[in-house]
């Protein structure tokens, strides 16, 4: 009887522990969240007001869409996030939200070309969609007891091989090969979102100062950003029409 006090005081300690974690955990997953839909709202802002300004600036258009600035525009978000995980170490907290802010608005110079290809309403349409399946997807990621860490390498490896022939079908041009893009692109982002929530979710729990944190939420959100993305994209090249 004599050690009853400290147990129950010892369990009251660990549930305010949980506790704090959980309260914690959700802070940071927020930020993280918030994060990503700024980063995905400056790209919708950027890629329309490029379309505008194209679409009255005959000049304009004929530098970003025909000419070979149009390739520096299409590959620099793409060396932006490879540069971003190699410097994430180096950089400060404020440099690393300035690189994200940076990186958003190139994505979104870089995707102004959907509104030539696609009508409004059919953007609207595959945006939402893309949204409710991503929150689903996340929702899951963020829930489920299951450790999906086993899917890494196999989506890893798949995205690669959905880059590389990506860029080939840049200069081939084939229908085909577009849809299986498209089809594989589907499959391989919905799977990156629960395996990418998951692990945003897990990294919080090793031990970091504020600082780490801070850059801990934008490069997560950065990773769920990419899968919101190119989900949308598969998507509306699979499902959007010129309305």
């Amino acid at each position: 009887m004599s050690d009853y006090p400290h147990r129950e005081t010892t369990a009251y300690g660990t549930r305010a522990r949980t506790a704090d974690i959980d309260q914690g955990l959700r802070a940071y997953m927020l930020k993280v969240y918030n994060y990503m839909m700024a980063g995905v709202a400056l790209t919708g802002v950027v890629a329309y007001g490029v379309y505008y300004m194209a679409a009255t600036n005959p000049a304009f258009a004929q530098l970003i869409y025909n000419s070979p600035l149009k390739y520096v525009i299409m590959f620099a978000p793409l060396v932006m996030v490879f540069a971003m995980s190699a410097m994430v170490n180096k950089m400060s907290y404020g440099a690393t939200q300035l690189a994200f802010w940076g990186f958003a608005a190139l994505m979104g110079a870089s995707l102004s070309f959907i509104f030539i290809a696609y009508g409004g309403q059919s953007i609207a349409r595959v945006f939402f969609i893309t949204a409710a399946a991503f929150g689903g997807l996340s929702l899951y990621g963020y829930t489920t007891k299951k450790d999906l860490s086993g899917w890494g390498t196999f989506l890893i490896m798949g995205l690669i091989g959905l880059i590389i022939a990506s860029i080939v079908n840049i200069f081939v041009g084939s229908t085909a090969l577009q849809f299986a893009v498209s089809v594989l692109g589907v499959l391989i982002f919905s799977g990156l979102t629960a395996y990418d929530t998951q692990r945003i979710k897990e990294m919080y729990h090793i031990n970091h100062g504020a600082a780490a944190l801070g850059k801990m939420a934008i490069m997560g959100a950065l990773s769920l950003y990419l899968d919101f993305i190119n989900l949308f994209m598969s998507l509306l090249s699979l499902f959007g029409s010129s309305d």
